[in-house]
């Protein structure tokens, strides 16, 4: 049976988005929905293409035991919940690692004469749930874009991924708190 699986990318457990995977988790188990997380910090994930990783990487190949299980629960996923903080406009490092060293070609993606052909349609429902200090009407008009025109539209789709959704708490730790409750409602009603 497939699985949600969960890549939480967030250092402090006492964060905001640390809640949002308390949510989310709670509401699995109260359906018994069967899900797995992948906490990139608590696994000490080594974001960082190393020159040993490199020397695989055209072939599609890793040694990193981390990177081979990860691959493995991507297998067995229907369900992708992406949560982690917006940085800079940016993913935080630690995902785009991730993505680097996880997303290899002929697992992810493989090369065809017109471009990248994904190779992880099998996972149905992909959800990206972002923390950010900035409004989602700035980071989507005038900051370019780069969580749905790049994250989602480029890499996301790029390895396969549909369905996709964006969720986005602003102002989150200037908010107010009864912001972050309507934030963790409306989260929970879409599990």
């Amino acid at each position: 049976m497939m699985k949600t699986t969960i890549v939480f990318a967030h250092p402090w457990h006492g964060s905001f988005n640390k809640a949002i995977l308390e949510t989310i988790t709670k509401k699995l188990d109260a359906s018994s929905n069967d899900y797995q997380i992948i906490d990139l910090n608590k696994d000490n994930f080594n974001p960082v293409l190393e020159e040993k990783d490199l020397a695989q990487y055209s072939k599609g190949e890793t040694t990193d035991k981390l990177v081979l299980s990860y691959q493995e629960a991507l297998k067995d996923t229907s369900e992708l919940i992406f949560i982690f903080p917006v940085w800079w406009y940016d993913i935080p490092a630690i995902l785009k690692g991730f993505i680097d060293k996880v997303m290899l070609k002929n697992f992810s993606y493989v090369e065809t004469k017109y471009g990248l052909k994904g190779m992880l349609t099998h996972i149905n429902k992909t959800t990206v749930i972002t923390t950010s200090e900035y409004p989602t009407w700035y980071l989507k008009f005038l900051s370019g874009n780069p969580i749905k025109g790049i994250f989602i539209n480029k890499t996301l789709k790029g390895i396969g991924l549909k369905n996709i959704k964006w969720l986005n708490s602003e102002y989150t730790t200037s908010g107010k708190i009864e912001r972050r409750k309507k934030f963790l409602q409306k989260v929970e009603s879409i599990f």
